[in-house]
């Protein structure tokens, strides 16, 4: 993803792509190899432990494998409906690289908040408290009716989406949007990281951390209001974010439950290193560090 990002010169003057001045075309190829080979190893491995009937628990891969055979899938009709050996390398890539890094930055950014606003924190703790109790961890059940922690998570996103722009989508016919003429083939993107921070669009408190903005409102992270976009919208928004969704909360809610945190020792508040590191997902620039303290009865 690091490299995904980064600045590249043929982007603004493509007749120089096939000298590749900056050499991101060789280490990208390095990199796909070097993913390509993890992934192999991994699916036959998967295949390896079906065989020997090792496995108790069926993770994505074994179920990707039971569909490439068709006795294994009842809605396959016909030969083309199966997955392939290449079917099932792209949909973990597609995982490993969608579904990773965006949840990464986005439970970094969500910890870094709540350690910057105490009373965020500690209300969010009172509410795993009342729903969950202090007697077991978080579980999935529970988030439902977790509804701060939804607050704090689509805060989070908004001020730090997964992704500052989204995916660019093709003009197909010449249009005229208000005052702009949009002609056929041009690539258009949302800057979902400025919307977040303009004020006409939220408020004047646009680029503070402040859950409570969404109390009463029915502001979702689908899509549906186009002013909260982080997973975009539409038939074409991100295929993956339910899962991205229901494992960042689920993370958050667990480590926040299960633990009280605090800054190392000789660190304050304003020692966090805001700072992000702009591409195709805009983590911190510093790793965060934290002290945590188990605060459950078992």
């Amino acid at each position: 993803m690091r490299i995904l990002g980064s600045f590249d010169v043929a982007d603004f003057i493509p007749y120089v792509r096939s000298f590749d001045l900056q050499g991101l075309d060789h280490r990208t190829k390095e990199v796909s190899k070097r993913i390509d080979k993890f992934i192999t190893r991994s699916i036959d491995q998967h295949v390896e432990e079906n065989v020997k009937q090792q496995k108790h628990h069926k993770d994505i891969i074994d179920i990707l494998l039971s569909l490439m055979s068709e006795d294994n899938d009842p809605t396959a009709q016909h030969e083309d409906e199966k997955l392939s050996n290449s079917d099932v390398k792209a949909i973990v890539l597609d995982l490993l690289i969608g579904g990773i890094d965006t949840s990464v930055s986005t439970i970094g950014w969500a910890f870094t908040e709540l350690l910057r606003n105490p009373p965020v924190m500690k209300r969010l703790q009172k509410e795993l408290e009342t729903v969950v109790g202090l007697d077991r961890p978080v579980q999935e059940a529970d988030l439902v009716k977790l509804e701060y922690l939804d607050m704090v998570i689509k805060e989070t996103m908004r001020l730090h989406p997964p992704a500052p722009l989204l995916v660019p989508h093709e003009a197909m016919e010449d249009v005229k949007l208000n005052a702009y003429d949009i002609p056929k083939g041009s690539w258009l993107m949302v800057n979902v990281w400025g919307m977040a921070r303009n004020q006409n669009v939220w408020s004047p408190n646009a680029e503070e951390f402040y859950p409570e903005r969404f109390v009463g409102v029915d502001t979702d992270l689908k899509g549906n209001d186009f002013k909260l976009l982080p997973f975009g919208s539409g038939r074409r928004k991100c295929p993956g974010m339910q899962m991205g969704i229901t494992a960042v909360r689920m993370i958050v809610a667990q480590f926040v439950h299960c633990f009280d945190w605090k800054l190392p020792v000789g660190m304050s508040i304003g020692d966090l290193d805001m700072t992000e590191n702009p591409g195709l997902t805009v983590p911190r620039v510093e790793h965060l560090i934290a002290v945590p303290k188990y605060r459950l009865y078992s």
